[in-house]
């Protein structure tokens, strides 16, 4: 029987104190330990995108990081988008350019994108397209989520 450790992760403002094995991926215990399930679990290779969340405010694969090496560290989630009941302009520009399709990769190219124009408000339109080429679509609607991302960047500068 592998030994717990005792970590605390601090998703979305909320401390989560946690006893798991070591081996326990990040986005396992966002989903399973502390029942944040817009965290999606895609490919559990870090190839697809879907597991993306911002860890200190960098987006991370969450299926590549291990619970433990998140310990104290702030974790934000795309059930931290929103604030007190508005919907971050990201996630209104999806819903208004058809950028949600079947929703399974949603979640990780809001993070994503979320992440990056948060550290680079200024960021260009080619390299924000070329930042979420990382990340993969099973809909093929990439062109709808190019679209809804670039809409929220423009917005967001202009706030």
């Amino acid at each position: 029987m592998t030994q717990k450790i005792d970590i605390t992760l601090m998703i979305n403002g909320e401390r989560h104190a946690l006893s798991i094995e070591p081996r326990l991926t990040l986005v396992d215990a966002i989903r399973d330990e502390c029942g944040k399930t817009g965290t999606h679990v895609g490919c559990e290779h870090g190839v697809c995108g879907a597991c993306t969340v911002l860890v200190d405010d960098v987006p991370m694969r969450s299926c590549l990081m291990f619970a433990v090496q998140a310990d104290g560290k702030h974790i934000r989630t795309v059930e931290g988008l929103a604030r007190n009941g508005e919907l971050h302009p990201l996630q209104r520009a999806f819903t208004e350019h058809h950028g949600l399709q079947c929703g399974f990769c949603t979640p990780g190219f809001l993070m994503l994108a979320a992440g990056a124009l948060e550290q680079d408000p200024d960021i260009s339109d080619e390299d924000l397209v070329d930042v979420l080429s990382s990340n993969l679509c099973r809909c093929t609607g990439y062109q709808n989520i190019i679209k809804a991302v670039l809409a929220a960047a423009h917005q967001m500068k202009g706030a």
